[in-house]
Order: structure tokens, then C-alpha cells, then sequence
């Protein structure tokens, strides 16, 4: 049974009125690539900057490698490496010269930094460009650079906050690349995405995390074999609102065979349904007919991570992401920023 390195314990934060963590509670296996899955503004930064001591809790315990990070958080900082999700990198500087900056800061003997810098030239694929200033740099070697950064004391642990947002597909590829050799070799990674793909490809195991709290938690398959049956995505010409949405509700639920219908408003009023098997599908197609709704599109598959997602919710990522954008205060996020 592999070892717990990270407890988190009945984890509390607040700012002001807001309550960002409402009882976040999570354990990561030693050598494990686990992910936290969530909308912007799930809480999942306010968690992984409350590991990585750069926040403390209202209330809580944090933990790893044995060690309690709120007592010892020194002790703790020795073990962790930190990506953040604003990549802050001097322009001026090369990457070469960042990074033994870097190296300084950490208090790394010279023949040491410079064999791990040729170490993370190599596996981030920065020969090309690392004696460049970093004002020229894209976004895909900004990202790597701040990686190295954090892999430069060779963390126990790697903490990645939204490592891929924004970045091409070829920049996201290496990442991921990285990560798992990083696993591979005994690194426990922990990293949160609002990317149902990314999740669903690397972790061992994964957390979504809703208003602050887990709500669901296991292995991408297991998770996901969990939900059983298929998945149908259906579109009704008649079905443009809440009204109508309700009125299909009725009619599909005379329909035997559907374990769970939910209204996706984020992709033009659709119905999510998981059925037992393939054979409900022409039974449900013949009921819509006869109740005057007439199908405009289905879809089937097997369920998916954004399926795991809905279950736990009630709405889909897309759906909690803007409810998240609209919900927003964009004045009251400036002032918060500047505190």
C-alpha cells in the first residue's frame, strides 16, 4: 500500500463574506499524479497556496510527509515544488540566468545547479531557446521555464496550479510528457485543471471539487465505470427554454430504462441522459415522437469525465464555469487583488 504524503484535513477559508473551502478534506499517495478537478473558483488554488504554505487557514491540518506543514512550514517548502498558475518571469533575464538565479535562492552548490540545469534543459526540450531573454519567449516556454523553476531543488512533491491554460497543443504534449516521468521516476505531482481531457488522461486519481469541498473522488475509470450504462445526448426542435425543458422531463420519464436526466444549459438547452443499454434508445425516440417532440439530434457514448461531473453536481463543467463568469464581480476582484 503505497505511502500517504499529503493530508488534508477539514480544511476552512474565508475572505470576508466568501467561503472558499467549507470542510476540504484529501490524501495523495506517495508517487501518485493526482488531480483536482473543479470550475474556476471551486477552491482550488486557495487549497494548493494553503499547502504550499503561502496561505493559512481559518482552520484545519496540513500535512506531508509527516510533517505539519503549519507548524514546521520551512521544513515543509524543502519538500515541495511550486507552479503557480500567473507564470512571473523576468524579461530581462535569460532563461539560463533565472533559473541559476533560482538555483542561488535555493542555496545549491555550483556543480550541483549546473548538472541539473543541463538535467531540465534536456526533459523540457529548452536547448533551443533557454540563452534567449525571456521577453521573447511564447507562452509554451514561459510555462516550461517556470517548470524548471519549480523541478530545479528536485522536489519529493510538485504542486502544479492550472499548468496548461492557454497553452498550443505542442506545449501542453511535453507537459504532460514531463508529468509522467516525473510520476514514473517517484514524483508526487498534484495538479489542478479545469480540463476535463488533461485530468482524464494523466492522473491516477482524481477530486472534484465544488464550492470548496470534494465531492467525488477515485480513479478516472473507476469513477467513470461507476455510472454504468450509456451515455445519450439529446436535442428536441421544440426544447429552447426551461419550460419546455420541463415538459420533455415529463414525457422521457414515462420512458423505462433512463437512470438520470439532467438539463445542460450551456449547449443549447440539451438533455444529458445515462440509460441502461442501447435498447432504450428507439423506445425513447418513438415516446418523444408521440408526444409531438420530435428529436433533432442524439448522440451516444460511453461516460466520460464530464458525465462523473454531472452526477456529482447536477450540471455539467461548462455549465459551472459560467455560472462561476457570471457570478463574478469584477471591481471586488481587483480590490481583493490588491490587498
Amino acid at each position: 500500500m503505497p505511502e500517504t504524503v499529503i493530508e488534508l484535513e477539514e480544511l476552512h477559508k474565508r475572505y470576508g463574506p466568501v467561503e472558499a473551502l467549507g470542510g476540504f478534506s484529501l490524501q495523495v499517495s506517495q508517487g501518485s499524479l493526482y488531480g483536482l478537478l473543479g470550475p474556476n473558483g471551486a477552491g482550488k488554488t486557495t487549497v494548493l497556496r494553503i499547502l504550499c504554505t503561502l496561505l493559512a487557514p481559518d482552520s484545519g491540518h496540513v500535512r506531508v510527509a509527516g510533517i505539519d506543514a503549519l507548524a514546521q512550514p520551512r521544513a515543509v517548502r524543502e519538500l515541495l515544488g511550486y507552479v503557480a498558475q500567473e507564470v512571473a518571469i523576468d524579461k530581462i533575464l535569460t532563461g539560463r540566468e533565472l533559473l541559476e538565479l533560482q538555483g542561488a535562492l535555493y542555496h545549491l552548490p555550483a556543480d550541483r545547479l549546473r548538472a541539473r540545469l543541463l538535467e531540465l534543459t534536456d526533459l523540457l526540450a529548452m536547448h533551443d531557446w533557454i540563452d534567449r531573454r525571456c521577453g521573447t519567449y511564447s507562452g509554451g516556454m514561459r510555462r516550461r521555464l517556470d517548470l524548471a523553476s519549480g523541478l530545479l531543488h528536485n522536489p519529493a512533491v510538485l504542486v502544479l496550479d492550472e499548468p496548461t491554460v492557454g497553452l498550443d497543443i505542442e506545449s501542453r504534449a511535453t507537459i504532460w510528457q514531463v508529468l509522467r516521468q516525473l510520476r514514473d521516476q517517484g514524483t508526487t505531482v498534484l495538479l489542478s485543471s479545469h480540463y476535463l481531457e488533461e485530468v482524464d488522461a494523466l492522473a491516477d486519481r482524481l477530486a472534484i471539487v465544488e464550492d470548496g469541498r470534494v465531492i467525488a473522488e477515485g480513479s478516472p475509470s473507476t469513477l467513470k465505470n461507476a455510472l454504468g450504462g450509456d451515455r445519450v445526448t439529446l436535442r428536441v426542435r421544440e426544447f429552447s427554454d426551461d419550460v419546455e425543458a420541463a415538459r420533455v422531463q415529463q414525457v422521457l420519464q414515462a420512458c423505462p430504462g433512463i437512470q438520470q436526466m439532467v438539463v445542460n444549459r450551456a449547449q443549447g438547452h440539451s438533455l444529458n441522459l445515462v440509460v441502461e443499454s442501447e435498447a432504450v434508445i428507439e423506445p425513447l425516440r418513438r415516446q418523444l415522437a408521440a408526444a409531438d417532440l420530435p428529436v433533432f439530434s442524439l448522440s451516444q457514448s460511453r461516460p466520460s469525465l464530464d458525465d462523473v461531473y454531472l452526477q456529482a453536481t447536477g450540471r455539467t463543467l461548462m455549465d459551472a464555469e459560467l455560472a462561476v463568469a457570471g457570478s463574478r464581480d469584477p471591481k471586488a476582484e481587483r480590490k481583493q487583488a490588491m490587498r
